[in-house]
């Protein structure tokens, strides 16, 4: 057994937020329910991948920062400049990150490419965040475990239709949008596909504690003015 240490801890009007470290693992848990851990990040890495290329990201949920260090790398190996802004719902975490209570957390939180927001993600996606206009060549959202698995029930309107049209409008010409899903969402891509008929989905399997699990990311790309 693996000793479990607390890094940081708060409460919040949504409920609790737990950042602690089982032996070499980073683990996140929200409100009572386990969101994230570092044992399996392949799928955070093809977020960073659907973002090769471009130059503004804009990152729905700073989690544990793999999804932010995915652009980075994808930049780095690219050697192309990227701008990357994250919007985080809990300012108890951005905060944790500038304090860096993990190495992936603070990499987020020192790279000049890298601007750390606290806020919901579906204002800046609506337009209501003057001072994060967009658009962005790329929108990630990693903000919940998607639609069938919500941590927050708030959360919903992300991936309903008329959310999901905003974060369309806020994709430049030739951008893609990108969800995180904990598992493939027929009515989420089914909605994408109203939108615009690129919409796809692709599949990882990924193996925890002996058992398979099919995570999804779903993507819509806006076409080239």
């Amino acid at each position: 057994m693996q000793d479990l240490a607390t890094l940081a801890r708060s409460s919040t009007p949504r409920g609790e937020v737990v950042l602690r470290q089982r032996g070499s693992v980073e683990e996140l848990v929200v409100n009572g329910t386990f969101a994230m851990d570092s044992t399996e990040t392949s799928s955070e890495r093809e977020l960073g991948r659907l973002a090769r290329g471009a130059g503004r990201v804009l990152v729905g949920g700073l989690g544990l920062g793999y999804t932010v260090a995915a652009v980075l790398d994808e930049a780095d190996r690219g050697a192309y400049a990227v701008a990357v802004d994250v919007v985080e719902l809990e300012a108890d975490l951005v905060a944790w990150a500038h304090e860096g209570r993990t190495p992936t957390l603070a990499r987020a939180a020192t790279d000049p490419r890298v601007r750390l927001f606290s806020g919901d993600v579906a204002t800046v996606l609506a337009g209501r965040r003057k001072d994060l206009p967009g658009p962005w060549d790329a929108i990630l959202l990693d903000v919940d475990n998607g639609p069938d698995f919500l941590i927050h029930a708030a959360n919903d309107a992300l991936y309903a239709e008329p959310g999901l049209r905003d974060a369309y409008a806020r994709v430049a010409p030739g951008g893609v949008l990108a969800i995180w899903c904990q598992a493939p969402s027929p009515p989420l891509l089914a909605a994408l596909a109203r939108i615009d008929p690129s919409a796809r989905e692709r599949r990882h399997e990924v193996q925890r504690e002996g058992r398979t699990f099919t995570y999804a990311v779903e993507t819509v790309r806006r076409p080239r003015a």
